[in-house]
């Protein structure tokens, strides 16, 4: 018989249904004598198969499996190799298997088998024509080293192909290592071939293979967008309102948006610069330019020094810094608007900075110094007769930051040796700007919270003090009045949780910590002026009242600060009471505010916390004599002050005063005038009625929609929006003018800019977003019209942003900026979901007729897999946790509607979200919110169409666990 192509002789076998003796007889002539009979035996099944049906049963290729590991390696019997290269032919493009998962896990690692060998036959080839064409006889090795190419790129060209031989190498690490050793085998013989094509082909097959291992982290990134209102919100958010937070919870939220907006690193460095430059144009004048100026020179080049961690390498990332600036520097007037409000060259003292944190080389820093130079001269006299005196904030900022180093050193040093030296040093820090300067610096390096610390220790030591002089009792008052002045105002600046010391480190609470928790006003919090702390030991009180009363000056020897500023609040009352009965006339109450402030503020400070707390308790016509006092604590000195530093320590007092009675004023009407003395103005709370805040709410939402880009005073309306409505009521109104969006542009542009707002409570809002909002909208059939195009496909984009977001932030670490927030909680999350996992959740209740469980896998394995089964509950995830518990439920109901039978909008919603959430995850690993997806709903996913793709199916499961690689396996292999 004629040798023939044994692809032609299998399909003349079914055509003339040859038995299998005569299949056998003609088999013995196709092959050389002493061929391999497992090779036969292949051959024979494959027969088998091919009656079975016109297209070849992957069952096909674990036969081959076990034909290639019985050894047969002796590459240089031509028809064997041929034959099972013929094999390969038929069923590399086309493999399907609809049996046991267990089944398709078998026929990944049969595929892992045989791209092994065929490298391995590929190799062979190669060197057999780099040796005949030193012969001088290339042909027939060429011949089969072609054929072996074209096998390996029929394989790998195969996206289906590519993910099983992903799920093989998870499973058999060991024979990956193998494949990554022939690949490189077969790269060394083939650069000494000549033949290019060949050369080409192979290059291309090693590409695909090496792609396997990270075929799901390739995104395209967005080259024809230039601006991104997420980052710059995010940045301008952070710079207004949380200047003491740590970098790497920012850095980790900056990494999400550009991984999830895929912006390129260029664009992404570049508007945060954007957003640094119009943050310090916004600010407002004293404190807030100051913390700008900080954040934009001395924060955001540690973010980018911790996000080029992140990047592929050291080079790359310079080199993207540059391009961002020399992007940056063609903004001209942006750059001279911010140079004009900086009294400086902004770009100048930002290039130094990045160099010098080694994200920039130096001739880079040269070349754009350069540039921006040659630029500032064609521009408008940037500096004016009248500022040319003053010194531009970045300089100070700058220079401020290592003195912060040096005055915490000085800290550390024993108060008892040398207080006179302490207080010359603290005397200097009070003078014009010098303190918000330090404080500024602090907060933006994360030194701030070690600074109060200090600060808090020596206020502590210098509480009271044993045999003293007259000179060393006036430095202990002075220590003591200065330390608790700048701790008011660090804890009014930049949030009282930077005083406080964590509760869990078991470290002994002091004087300043216990009467700020408990007798200072702050923003939403509610003081009782009966509460204790207000009411100490009578006797104690007594005493003060008599000293307050006595219009000599005041002792100090050897007198207890923390005693006479716990007793204050009671002596006021003794006195108020007296003034109101008639008892003492105006001019005394005059001495006696006098006496109060004339040598240390704090005592003003306590006396007027409690002032502020007695105020509100009382009706409008019973406020006037405490108003009063209070106008007379804050007004000037009617006598001369005697200790030092008076003036400045006075301004630091009025400063807090202001802020500690902004709210009762408020309410009351009453104008008080505070000596401030050019410090910052207090921003009252705009106190709306109820029906007036929705309107609010929508007219900030449109014209920033219209603007497209959140500013700094937007910011602070939406977080006072957010204070005052409580989040459900702030999320739901916000998801509702997004719904109302129909233009695809718009709704794009609300997505980004409504998760920058949300950002404000990322956590809060993702749990009312999720575990409300999106669950309502999904089982009332009356809502499913707002759920279609293109107002659906932007919720579900923000739904996955934010479930993201706050699944991938630090679990239980609110930000300070969320911690201040004084609010109820929406809803105990474990009632809404029980967890006994047998008993239906208030959520899964709401549905109607999906009680059917979707298709199951149909091995032992499977059978036994409850519909509800997820990744997270092998992983053993804390279902307690309220965010666990909402990412749960809304899978379990993603999983339910694709199982039921009812097709519309919502259905079309939760395609949208899953394939956001592919779009956004680059692997599907544990840790992603998809482990809480239900294993079956892979099942379900596949038969929608634009689901059914092995690249999907591969980031829908968790492939670090064996069920979920059987899972993947068993879909990918169905396709």
């Amino acid at each position: 018989m004629k040798v023939v192509n044994l692809k032609q002789a299998i399909l003349q076998a079914w055509k003339e249904r040859w038995s299998d003796y005569q299949w056998s007889i003609n088999m013995k002539k196709f092959f050389p004598k002493g061929a391999t009979w497992d090779i036969l035996n292949l051959a024979e099944a494959l027969l088998e198969q091919a009656m079975i049906g016109p297209s070849p049963n992957p069952l096909i290729l674990s036969y081959l499996k076990y034909a290639i590991s019985s050894q047969f390696d002796d590459f240089s019997r031509d028809l064997c190799v041929q034959a099972l290269l013929d094999i390969m032919d038929m069923f590399c493009d086309r493999l399907s298997c609809h049996g046991k998962a267990e089944e398709c896990i078998g026929l990944c690692r049969a595929l892992l088998s045989a791209l092994h060998w065929l490298l391995r036959c590929t190799a062979a080839s190669a060197e057999r024509l780099r040796e005949g064409l030193e012969a001088g006889t290339p042909a027939a090795g060429e011949k089969q080293l072609a054929m072996c190419l074209q096998r390996l790129e029929k394989t790998l060209s195969s996206t289906k192909n590519r993910a099983l031989l992903h799920i093989a190498k998870l499973e058999e690490a060991s024979s990956w290592t193998a494949i990554e050793h022939s690949l490189l085998k077969l790269g060394d013989i083939l650069a000494n071939l000549s033949n290019p094509q060949l050369r080409s082909q192979a290059e291309q097959c090693g590409t695909l293979i090496r792609s396997i291992p990270t075929m799901l982290s390739v995104h395209s990134e967005q080259l024809h967008k230039t601006g991104f209102p997420t980052v710059h919100a995010l940045v301008l958010l952070e710079g207004t309102m949380n200047l003491t937070g740590e970098t790497q919870p920012l850095v980790e939220q900056l990494m999400m948006v550009k991984r999830m907006q895929h912006i390129p690193t260029p664009l992404f460095v570049l508007e945060i610069w954007k957003a640094c430059f119009v943050g310090l144009i916004e600010s407002p004048e004293g404190t807030g330019e100051l913390k700008w100026t900080a954040f934009t020179f001395l924060k955001i080049p540690q973010v980018l020094v911790k996000l080029k961690k992140y990047s592929h390498g050291d080079k790359d990332f310079t080199e993207d810094v540059n391009s961002a600036f020399e992007f940056l520097l063609k903004l001209t007037p942006l750059l001279d608007k911010a140079d004009q409000r900086c009294n400086c060259d902004c770009t100048n003292f930002l290039l130094q900075e990045c160099s010098k944190q080694g994200l920039l080389s130096e001739a880079s820093m040269n070349n754009l110094m350069a540039k921006r130079k040659a630029d500032r001269e064609h521009a408008p006299q940037l500096k004016s007769d009248e500022n040319a005196n003053i010194q531009p904030n970045p300089g100070l900022i700058l220079r401020a930051e290592p003195t912060v180093t040096n005055i915490l050193k000085t800290m550390d040093a024993d108060h008892s040796k040398s207080p006179e030296g302490l207080l010359g040093v603290l005397g200097h820090m009070l003078s014009g700007k010098s303190l918000d300067l330090l404080l500024a610096a602090a907060a933006a390096t994360g030194k701030l919270k070690s600074f109060a610390r200090k600060f808090i220790n020596l206020n502590e030591f210098t509480t009271h003090g044993s045999e003293e002089s007259t000179k060393a009792a006036s430095v202990r008052a002075l220590l003591f009045d200065i330390s608790f002045l700048m701790l008011c105002h660090v804890a009014q600046t930049y949030g009282s949780e930077v005083i406080l010391s964590d509760s869990s480190t078991g470290a002994e609470v002091f004087f300043f910590e216990t009467w700020m928790q408990t007798c200072m006003p702050e923003e939403g919090k509610i003081l009782n002026p009966d509460h204790p702390c207000f009411r100490p030991d009578s006797t104690k009180v007594e005493s003060l009242v008599a000293l307050l009363n006595n219009f000599s000056e005041m002792k100090l020897v050897q007198m207890k600060w923390n005693e006479a500023c716990l007793s204050i609040s009671a002596a006021i009352l003794e006195i108020l009471n007296a003034w109101e009965n008639g008892v003492l006339a105006f001019e005394s109450i005059q001495k006696i505010t006098d006496n109060i402030k004339g040598k240390v503020c704090s005592l003003a400070v306590c006396a007027v916390a409690w002032l502020v707390a007695h105020v509100r308790m009382l009706g409008l016509d019973e406020r006037e004599k405490s108003l009063q006092m209070i106008r007379q604590l804050a007004g000037p000195l009617n006598s001369e002050n005697t200790l030092q530093f008076y003036n400045e320590r006075v301004v630091i007092m009025s400063s807090i005063l202001e802020h500690m009675c902004a709210d009762v004023l408020q309410q009351t009407a009453t104008q008080i005038k505070f000596p401030a003395m050019g410090m910052d103005s207090m921003p009252y709370w705009n106190l709306l009625p109820p029906k007036r805040i929705k309107e609010v709410l929508t007219d900030v939402f449109a014209k920033v929609l219209e603007r497209g880009w959140v500013d700094s005073r937007s910011i602070h309306v939406f977080d006072t929006l957010l204070h005052m409505g409580g989040v459900y009521w702030f999320c739901n109104n916000l998801i509702k003018e997004l719904l109302k969006e129909t233009r695809k542009e718009h709704t794009l542009r609300a997505v980004e800019l409504l998760y920058s707002i949300f950002c404000l409570d990322m956590q809060q809002v993702t749990l009312v977003l999720l575990g409300h909002i999106l669950p309502g909208l999904l089982t009332d059939s009356s809502k499913w019209h707002s759920l279609m195009d293109p107002p659906g496909t932007a919720l579900a984009k923000l739904a996955v942003w934010c479930a993201l977001s706050s699944y991938s932030s630090h679990k239980g670490q609110a930000s300070s900026r969320q911690k201040k927030r004084h609010r109820e909680d929406i809803e105990d999350y474990i009632s809404l979901f029980p967890l006994d996992d047998m008993q239906p959740s208030k959520l899964m209740r709401l549905l109607s007729s999906n009680e059917d469980d979707a298709n199951i896998l149909s091995s032992p394995t499977d059978r036994s897999m409850s519909s509800s089964l997820s990744a997270s509950q092998l992983h053993t995830v804390n279902m307690r946790d309220p965010l666990n518990r909402v990412l749960a439920n809304l899978f379990l109901l993603i999983s339910s509607i694709l199982g039921s039978r009812t097709a519309g909008p919502h259905t079309q919603f939760v395609q949208w979200f899953m394939e956001e959430c592919v779009d956004c995850l680059e692997q599907g690993s544990r840790g992603s919110i998809l482990q809480f997806m239900p294993f079956t709903t892979v099942s379900e996913l596949v038969k929608v169409s634009a689901m059914s793709s092995p690249r999907v199916v591969l980031a829908i499961t968790d492939l670090s666990l064996p069920l979920g690689r059987q899972v993947a396996a068993k879909a990918i292999a169905a396709l």
